[in-house]
């Protein structure tokens, strides 16, 4: 009876799913925060997690499909002694104390020594890493294109399309642009110490935080802000979704989620917790977002499929998305641990003994899965 009930077609059932979707999530994203008892405190995360996995399921199609992928993690068994492959197409970048590593899909690691940070270029033929007073753009297997030397290099972005490319950079407190060749250096102003984001598409529109906090998008072609945003809080990260249409703004204890032009469209409140990653999913809207509370971390997916896809003692740092969007890699530096879980709420799978591998006193960063 319940497959026959599920398999009947609903009048106006795509329109009302995504007037349902938008409304449930604002409803949430605006609730007041309720002061709760100690007791009540420590069951914090558990619960609001939980109110925001029932939301996803009055919101999406079909709602029990989601409750039924919402599962708990306590522990990770059957973790692999070494990262042998990855199980999606593309390439990682990874952080370590000996430099910057890129990782095959066939699990192959090259070691880019004497970086601290790196990210890829848009189509991931090049990456563009920084040491501690250089910024360099460079091929996959190493091989340096150019390099410019500049005090403080740090958070380097390359954004463009595929015939006109740009790099976006902090150099100290000094937000400064170069072209794809390395032509072109300059000053576009200052900034606070936070990744600037590119907007996708046509045009070169960059989004970062000004000196006063306040989340700025600036036309770089004719120089126009195009708007600025203030808000609550210091900003974290700043992402973009592929076709530019959305911008997720991370800040300490909430996420932000605006329209290409800096409207506010939902977005996620946390404030028993620490929001400490998100990452938009490839082709999509939906994001995922790590929380921490008291040596406890939960990762939930906001969108369609939606819900919690991993719980579980310890810390949880950097999320990273295969290109494809059908994997989400978690990082527990706790456990040195990766874990990688299906996003259709599948297989999991994960790596054990990350610092090692990569040659690390501190746990490595993920710096991004590209391509």
């Amino acid at each position: 009876m319940k497959d026959a009930l599920e398999r009947i077609p609903v009048p106006d059932e795509e329109p009302a799913r995504e007037r349902a979707h938008k409304v449930v999530l604002t409803a949430f994203a605006g609730r007041e925060p309720v002061r709760r008892p100690s007791q009540a405190r420590r069951v914090a995360l558990g619960v609001g997690v939980a109110a925001l996995a029932v939301a996803l399921a009055v919101a999406s199609p079909p709602g029990m499909a989601v409750v039924d992928r919402v599962r708990e993690v306590v522990a990770v068994e059957r973790t692999a002694p070494a990262l042998f492959s990855l199980p999606a197409p593309g390439r990682l970048l990874v952080a370590s104390d000996a430099g910057v590593w890129v990782v095959d899909a066939d699990g192959r690691k090259r070691l880019l020594a004497g970086y601290r940070e790196a990210s890829w270029s848009p189509f991931g033929r090049f990456l563009v890493a920084t040491g501690a007073n250089e910024l360099a753009a460079l091929e996959p297997d190493g091989g340096v294109r150019w390099t410019l030397s500049r005090p403080g290099v740090r958070h380097a972005r390359w954004g463009g399309t595929e015939v006109d490319t740009r790099i976006a950079y902090l150099s100290r407190s000094e937000l400064r642009v170069v072209a794809g060749d390395g032509t072109g250096d300059r000053a576009v102003g200052h900034a606070l110490a936070v990744a600037p984001a590119w907007r996708p598409g046509a045009g070169h529109v960059l989004t970062y935080v000004d000196r006063s906090n306040r989340v700025v998008t600036r036309d770089l072609v004719t120089g126009r802000v195009l708007w600025r945003v203030g808000g609550r809080g210091g900003v974290a990260a700043l992402e973009w979704s592929g076709d530019g249409r959305r911008l997720n703004v991370r800040r300490g204890r909430r996420i932000d989620v605006l329209t290409r032009d800096g409207r506010a469209w939902t977005g996620l409140r946390a404030p028993d917790l620490a929001v400490v990653g998100s990452a938009i999913r490839p082709g999509s809207h939906a994001w995922a977002a790590a929380l921490n509370e008291r040596g406890r971390s939960e990762v939930l997916v906001v969108g369609e499929p939606g819900g919690r896809i991993f719980a579980g003692g310890g810390s949880v740092t950097d999320l990273a998305w295969s290109p494809d969007g059908r994997w989400l890699l978690i990082a527990r530096p706790d456990a040195d641990q990766w874990v990688l879980v299906r996003s259709d709420g599948g297989s999991i799978r994960s790596v054990s003994r990350i610092a090692q591998q990569f040659r690390s006193r501190s746990f490595p960063r993920l710096e991004g899965w590209c391509c």
